[in-house]
């Protein structure tokens, strides 16, 4: 008599680990949070609002290490009036380093559309869809004063605590529309400062964490490259692996009655090879037209990388992904400007104004503008007042987003900050506000 009496189970436990390999990997990785869930529930089923939505889906573009408020979108001449002069009150009880003297910002403001809205000479293009764009200017990240807990409370609603980020709980209430994707994608995130927790699922189940491609240390990939269930076996084999595993399966629930676990990590794989076919085909920009590579930048030069990314936020929006996170993350790119500020927001803002300002086109172009939340965010900005010669330190006190898209007003401001961008001084958002905000959009 054997002394396991359940040989038959082990050796597909067996077998399920030894398939569990590449990006097919990580995308069933993603799909199997419903393994104590009742049998037979998707996770993933698209689930109906409890309100009409005014966007079906969300591309957050996250601007990682601090982008300062003061020389992008939130002007003040009083700053650059008293440049070099002391602070006039009292500073923050939270700062993270010592600061000195009020410094004005070295760009100028033009205004910019029918709204007449003024932005920094930084965003030139941003400028020309200005009319699209509401500008939050009184963002408050709390006393989140370091990059870690300032990251983690943006993408997660707190700095100290493990929550499910906002894509999580976007796919939990949601669902996803299409079932050979992952609902929830972050491009090129960074591994430091919060690291997956930025897009993990916390207490939800794990099949509501975001599935990342690529990371902050590389240049975004070109293509996505997708590895076999087995890797190096054609995919009629992979299909008759699967189909193996699931008739010994079916032959297991029969002898054992419903389980669950075994259940969601056959439907986890059966997604991992569906994507093996959708995800390439994705990230084939060879499909685009020439005009289309143009309008974001691609091609060579500073705004190659973001537009690749921006453009397959696009690609990915009409595929029927629920969350789209777009990074410009450390340590590639970074605008946590304690020194160098010309230098820095300069070269970063030329890398991302042209993609942006093509995607906000290219969705309306395509229809999908009403009905796609577009954020630009960052985990805070930065002291009005100098850190050194040339520098800024973090300030989450007061801070700047962009919000366009689906139930979205643009061609305006909401909230203000003091004369010098020190503290909100009307209709301050807390990063819970804006969280519940993107939510009932959806």
């Amino acid at each position: 008599m054997p002394t396991n009496p359940f040989p038959a189970l082990l050796h597909r436990r067996r077998a399920l680990s030894r398939i569990a390999c590449g990006f097919g990997a990580t995308a069933a990785a993603a799909m199997l949070g419903e393994e104590s869930a009742a049998a037979g529930v998707d996770p993933m089923a698209p689930k109906r609002p409890h309100f009409a939505p005014r966007a079906k889906r969300v591309i957050f573009l996250f601007l990682h290490g601090g982008i300062s408020h003061v020389d992008t979108f939130d002007e003040k001449p009083e700053l650059s009036k008293r440049n070099g002069q002391p602070v006039p009150f009292k500073k923050p009880d939270f700062e993270f380093a010592v600061t000195g003297n009020l410094l004005g910002s070295p760009w100028k403001f033009h205004s910019h559309g029918q709204s007449g809205l003024r932005i920094s000479e930084l965003f030139p293009r941003i400028g020309s869809v200005i009319d699209d764009i509401c500008v939050v200017n009184s963002i408050s990240g709390g006393n989140e004063v370091s990059h870690g807990p300032a990251c983690l409370r943006l993408n997660t609603g707190d700095g100290v605590l493990n929550r499910p980020s906002l894509g999580a709980w976007s796919l939990y209430g949601l669902g996803s529309d299409n079932r050979d994707l992952p609902g929830f994608i972050t491009l090129t995130p960074s591994i430091y400062h919060g690291g997956t927790q930025n897009f993990g699922s916390a207490f939800l189940a794990a099949s509501f964490q975001g599935t990342s491609i690529g990371d902050g240390n590389a240049e975004f990939p070109r293509t996505a490259a997708v590895s076999n269930v087995v890797p190096g076996r054609p995919r009629a084999v992979q299909r008759r692996q699967l189909d193996l595993l699931g008739a010994a399966n079916r032959e297991h629930l029969v002898e054992t009655g419903a389980d669950a676990r075994l259940e969601a990590r056959i439907r986890a794989f059966e997604t991992a090879f569906r994507m093996q076919t959708a995800i390439p085909e994705v990230f084939d920009l060879s499909q685009e037209s020439k005009e289309t590579l143009a309008l974001y930048g691609i091609g060579g030069g500073p705004t190659d990388e973001y537009g690749r990314e921006c453009l397959m936020a696009r690609r990915l929006a009409e595929s029927g992904v629920r969350f789209i996170q777009v990074n410009h993350s450390y340590p590639r790119n970074y605008w946590d400007a304690h020194g160098g500020l010309r230098a820095n927001h300069s070269k970063n803002a030329m890398k991302i104004d042209q993609p942006i300002a093509a995607l906000i086109t290219d969705l309306k172009r395509r229809g999908l503008f009403d009905d796609t939340l577009v954020v630009l965010g960052t985990e805070f900005g930065r002291t009005p007042a100098a850190q050194g010669s040339d520098g800024r330190d973090h300030h989450p006190h007061a801070f700047s987003m962009l919000m366009a898209g689906g139930g979205v007003r643009g061609g305006m401001k909401y909230g203000e900050t003091d004369e010098f961008g020190y503290y909100v001084a009307k209709n301050k958002v807390s990063i819970p506000d804006l969280h519940a905000t993107i939510l009932h959009l959806l």
